[in-house]
């Protein structure tokens, strides 16, 4: 193995950094992002921040394309070998960032490390498990028919099972997956992505560089360098890249829109997006909200037209449901229902028309707007006599709250990375289960299970337009229970200077793929 150099933060060691780099990448990008990684373990967090990290850092076994079909990464080739097994071919001679060369004992190491992931474990729930071929086939079972096999093979983003085995000089797992804490992965990285993380100070500063043996030679990607600035205030991060501070910016406020269009040195892209904006209701922690007559009332006392129109500036679509048209469970027939007349009958009727009071949280720089967003929702419900004790925390800080649900009505955002509308509701609507990881963003503890048995039937229906009707049921169902309370999908836009060519390398998924960015 060839002599590593080793970055450090502190103590904290990072990566092996390259002794060289291929002439081609040459060019530097400083890129401003609303928050940075939140760890470097890309199983800590099932988040749209991390994702945007693994493909940075690490590859995927195959990824998604601008038409949401796949692209091969890591697997060259792929064959469904009956309804229940798939066999891919690795490629051969790619390296991790130590130098290790990937094999299928990474890939098994891998999937083993996301069946334990809290975060990640439903999503591989249907999966019965890895065959092995040889050092570079392998197959993945699943224990029943499963219609998503692709979809869910876009997470595997293999690791560096002799990188991340054993443990450290104080006794360590180094493969240990430790939620908001300190573990070895959460500090080291080695992965066979287009990147090496060089220098890392949380909620500072974040530097990248090229991996000088990234396998992909036909990338058009030509940085060298990337410094990634966390910049929580939109107008502050707008201001750093009309100034030339910055040379690329995400998200792009909606308030900004269109002073950006108006600088002849930037180019703006935008497009429509998935990622549902939503309450939760936590019914173990508030009696009332046990009740549907409430949940309905606090659905009918939201106004998400308002909110996409005036705290959005339009930049949203206004929702009634998880799924976005599209997606196979969209139900053209629900529609955003705001009524405060409405909303104060049914709290009569359940028995609530003086009120009650309610914490609330939300982060105030993951989502475009969040704090106002849960502003505006706070004083809509006191139309209806919910008084709301409202908090707001960065990103870093808010996460460990929703994990222990310490807000009665909290606020999340969610991108089925699937791209398929089950996702939503495994994570989001199921009932809790820290064995399986369902239910494992259910902040409101809502509990169905009818509604989690048909979505279970749905996946493993292989009759596109079957299941399509079946996910559709379960939107209205959801909806008529008022299991949580929906707002918008979050329109999606980046900002860059001109000679940064941004729209070959973005996604509806919102993580660019950097590796392949070219800066003329």
């Amino acid at each position: 193995m060839r002599k590593l150099l080793t970055a450090f933060v502190g103590s904290m060691a990072l990566a092996a950094a390259p002794l060289a780099l291929s002439a081609e990448a040459t060019k530097e990008l400083k890129m401003a992002y609303d928050a940075d990684p939140v760890t470097l373990d890309i199983h800590e967090q099932l988040s749209g921040g991390m994702l945007q990290l693994s493909h940075m850092t690490f590859d995927p076994l195959i990824r998604w394309n601008k038409d949401l079909g796949f692209d091969a990464r890591l697997a060259e080739s792929w064959e469904r070998i009956d309804d229940k097994t798939m066999r891919f071919k690795l490629r051969e001679g790619v390296k991790f960032h130590s130098g290790n060369e990937l094999t299928t004992k990474d890939v098994v190491f891998t999937y083993d490390r996301l069946k334990q992931s809290s975060d990640f474990k439903a999503i591989f729930a249907p999966f019965n498990g890895i065959n092995v071929i040889d050092d570079y086939t392998f197959e993945l079972v699943t224990a029943e028919p499963y219609p998503l096999l692709l979809n869910t093979a876009t997470y595997i983003f293999p690791m560096d099972s002799e990188f991340y085995s054993g443990e450290t000089e104080n006794g360590q797992n180094k493969a240990a997956i430790t939620k908001h804490g300190s573990s070895f992965a959460s500090g080291n990285l080695s992965g066979t992505g287009p990147y090496i993380v060089t220098s890392r100070q949380q909620g500072v500063r974040m530097e990248f560089e090229r991996f000088a043996d990234y396998w992909d030679e036909a990338s058009p990607g030509n940085v060298k360098k990337i410094v990634l600035t966390p910049i929580k205030e939109n107008n502050t991060r707008v201001s750093a890249l009309l100034s030339g501070g910055v040379d690329f910016i995400a998200p792009v406020p909606p308030t900004d829109l269109e002073r950006i269009k108006r600088d002849e040195d930037t180019d703006l892209v935008a497009m429509s997006g998935t990622r549902i904006i939503m309450f939760h209701m936590n019914q173990d922690r508030v009696e009332a909200f046990k009740n549907p007559k409430v949940r309905q009332a606090v659905a009918y006392a939201i106004n998400q037209e308002g909110i996409a129109a005036k705290i959005m500036k339009g930049f949203a679509t206004p929702a009634a449901q998880m799924s976005p048209a599209g997606y196979s469970g969209h139900n053209e027939s629900l529609q955003p229902r705001y009524d405060v007349k409405k909303a104060q009958e049914l709290m009569k009727e359940a028995g609530y028309e003086d009120g009650f009071t309610i914490t609330m949280m939300s982060p105030n720089n993951r989502y475009v707007n969040d704090d106002k967003i849960a502003q505006a929702a706070a004083a809509m419900l006191a139309r209806i006599n919910i008084t709301v004790d409202l908090k707001t925390l960065p990103k870093a800080q808010y996460w460990p709250e929703f994990d222990a649900r310490s807000g009665d009505m909290m606020l999340i955002g969610w991108h089925a990375d699937t791209e398929d509308s089950a996702n939503f509701f495994e994570f989001l609507t199921f009932c809790p289960n820290a064995d399986t990881g369902a239910g494992q963003y259910n902040a409101g503890n809502y509990c169905n299970p009818e509604i989690d048995a048909l979505v279970a039937k749905a996946n493993v229906e292989t009759d596109r337009e079957k299941r399509a009707a079946m996910l559709q049921d379960v939107e209205k169902q959801l909806y008529d229970d008022a299991a949580f309370i929906p707002l918008h999908w979050q329109d999606l836009a980046w900002a860059s200077k001109k000679n940064v060519k941004l729209e070959p390398i973005l996604n509806v998924m919102n993580f660019p793929y950097l590796g392949d960015l070219v800066v003329e």
